[in-house]
């Protein structure tokens, strides 16, 4: 027996279907049905969506876990980046106050300076060198006074086109001549090897030098300008056996610290001149540089009333060792 067609069965279902949903939505009759039909099929729900939740927690896990891992990443990344522009500003601070220093220290000098930066260390220990970036092109000479902020370093020894060796004042193979800001004591100070301190020789016994006593330079020899602190008296041993006292002085300058420098063009040191036509080209050629020396050793263009000892510097070759008097001999062998 053939039963209704399909289209009949759709219809009396979407018919029922209405009538329920009418019923439902005017009266509360079927409202206890619902919730019991509900109860029991809460559990199949359950059941059947398990693998969905099962699935959605075990991928929050891991990508929660993968995103805390890259978030960790990123901010080890970020906090070393922080860390590192810190360092950064810390050294910009420190370099400020340190050219601040070394500008105020040139403005407190009468002779012209030209500001160098330390570009490298000699590594040998039994030597005390430095390197600078200022050579010939700039118009570094030979024997020219270096100085930092606090006091005196030493002198160039080597001059390169664009970088220049200047052997430091604790050398054991440089000296030179100070005296006592106090009294005028003079005395030759000779490196130690180290950059620690330096030695005083042929001071007498009973020579009136006492510990904190501040040395400047002399001025003698004509190789460092007058008045630029070298150091200051650490002791002063004196052996009544012995013609000389044992007399350690540390240096002023901060040696091992300072990163800029001053070179000192003075007319102690025979190249006064020289300067103001560098500074107005600092891009001078060969050829310009060599007119300007062949200008200033012309004796009709020289200064009148110019020492003698300073024009025969200025028409020495560039590499020629400064002549000194007699009396200084020792120490500007230990310079040079």
């Amino acid at each position: 027996m053939k039963g209704p067609s399909l289209g009949v069965r759709v219809l009396v279902l979407s018919v029922l279907s209405i009538a329920l949903m009418v019923a439902d939505a005017r009266v509360s009759t079927l409202q206890p049905v619902r919730s019991n039909l509900s109860l029991i099929l809460t559990p199949i729900y359950y059941v059947a969506d398990l693998p969905v939740r099962l699935w959605d927690a075990v991928y929050q896990q891991v990508s929660s876990r993968a995103d805390l891992l890259a978030e960790n990443e990123r901010l080890r990344a970020e906090a070393l980046l922080i860390q590192r522009k810190l360092q950064k500003l810390a050294t910009l601070t420190e370099q400020n106050v340190r050219l601040r220093e070394l500008l105020n220290s040139s403005s407190l000098v009468d002779e012209r300076v030209l500001v160098a930066e330390l570009v490298g260390v000699d590594p040998n220990p039994y030597t005390q060198r430095v390197l600078i970036n200022k050579g010939e092109r700039d118009g570094v000479f030979l024997g020219q006074p270096v100085l930092d902020a606090t006091g005196l370093m030493g002198q160039v020894v080597e001059v390169m086109p664009f970088t220049a060796r200047v052997l430091l004042i604790t050398d054991s193979s440089h000296s030179l001549p100070v005296q006592v800001n106090r009294n005028g004591l003079r005395a030759i100070a000779s490196g130690a090897g180290n950059n620690e301190w330096l030695e005083l020789r042929f001071v007498g016994d009973t020579a009136d030098i006492r510990v904190d006593d501040i040395l400047v330079s002399s001025g003698l020899g004509q190789r460092f300008p007058a008045g630029y602190p070298v150091g200051r008296v650490l002791s002063v041993e004196q052996d009544p056996s012995q013609p000389f006292a044992d007399v350690k002085v540390a240096p002023t300058a901060q040696l091992t610290r300072s990163r800029y420098m001053l070179l000192v063009f003075s007319a102690e040191s025979g190249y006064g001149e020289l300067v103001p036509v560098l500074e107005e080209d600092s891009e001078l050629n060969d050829a310009e540089v060599q007119a300007v020396e062949e200008a200033l050793q012309d004796p009709v263009l020289s200064a009148p009333g110019a020492p003698e000892a300073a024009t025969e510097t200025l028409e020495a070759p560039l590499d020629a060792p400064l002549s000194l008097p007699p009396s200084e001999a020792p120490a500007v062998e230990g310079a040079q």
